[in-house]
């Protein structure tokens, strides 16, 4: 018979990706307050230990690779949260935990709100929460300091790199921001993970960087984190570095393919903009080409979206989200 742990436990399941984890965080920092007793324990990927510790109140990370095994965690589970979404998988690996309370949409032997496809991740998660009697705030989603030194001060991060072709914005048009930039005196770093060094090399070539500036492939993830956090702006597709620009509140420029910026995008009070055209998008997350709602983005647009923010910030407010249509 499993032995009972020192405190009780919650235990939330996200096993995603780094953007995915972000927009749960305001979740997490409602459970945390409302079970102050609780071990608090977060089922994700282990390549997303290095930021775990700065959402705050995390106790530890179960590595889950995904839903393909049950959750490798032997001890009793008082409170076990549907973070994931909503179905028969991840609540049959919740549920093999034999929880003694649930919380999670409405589904067979779950209670909950009825899932909703068009609200906003950052609320989708409040509202689980809110629905359960819990208090969460989805503003509430900054990320603590990094404790990892910045590899860089003060650079204008092009990150070029995403998971699926439908996101992928050209490397000539990030080529030609990185050009602009670099002469203007921005000193321009590109990034991306190591499936993305071909492009990211591609776009500092074409751009007259040095060799020096791409980085994709080389930095571990708190370096990333790190890097973005210490960031003068941030251009992207809609991944990661967006996330963790929001997070940090580095001015950012967002372009949005496939996903709809209603449900990922920044919050709109802060120095963010969002470039797309939804009149043409194809809205194909998988899709091996660009959709056209990221092809409608120009460069123009990214460095008129920069000097806006940049205006702002030197007149010392707040730049908006802005949707290009």
């Amino acid at each position: 018979m499993a032995q009972r742990a020192t405190k009780p436990t919650v235990l939330a399941l996200r096993a995603l990706k780094l953007g995915d984890l972000l927009v749960a965080v305001p979740a997490l920092r409602g459970l945390r307050r409302a079970f102050p007793d609780h071990e608090l324990i977060l089922a994700a990927p282990r390549w997303l230990a290095p930021i775990v510790p700065l959402i705050g109140g995390v106790n530890a990370l179960l590595p889950t690779p995904g839903l393909d095994r049950p959750l490798a965690w032997r001890r009793p589970v008082d409170v076990a949260v549907n973070l994931h979404g909503n179905g028969p998988e991840s609540r049959g690996r919740l549920d093999a935990l034999k929880p003694t309370y649930r919380i999670g949409h409405a589904a067979p032997g779950w209670a909950g709100p009825e899932w909703d496809d068009f609200v906003h991740e950052r609320d989708r998660w409040v509202r689980l929460l809110t629905w359960n009697g819990i208090v969460a705030d989805s503003a509430d989603f900054r990320l603590c300091p990094p404790e990892t030194p910045a590899p860089v001060d003060r650079a204008t991060i092009l990150h070029v790199g995403a998971a699926y072709g439908s996101r992928r914005w050209p490397i000539e048009r990030f080529a030609d921001v990185a050009a602009v930039l670099s002469l203007r005196g921005h000193q321009v770093v590109v990034t991306g993970g190591p499936d993305d060094v071909f492009r990211a090399t591609a776009v500092a070539k074409a751009a007259g960087l040095p060799a020096s500036a791409c980085v994709a492939g080389r930095w571990e993830l708190d370096e990333f984190a790190a890097a973005v956090a210490a960031a003068r702006a941030v251009v992207t597709a809609d991944t990661s570095a967006g996330h963790l620009a929001t997070a940090y509140g580095i001015p950012s420029v967002v372009i949005f393919g496939p996903a709809a910026p209603e449900q990922w995008g920044p919050p709109a009070d802060g120095p963010h903009v969002v470039l797309t055209d939804a009149s043409v998008r194809a809205g194909d997350p998988f899709a091996e080409d660009p959709d056209p709602a990221l092809l409608a983005v120009l460069p123009g647009q990214v460095l008129d979206a920069l000097d806006a923010l940049e205006a702002d910030d030197a007149a010392g407010r707040e730049g908006g989200q802005v949707a290009f249509t």
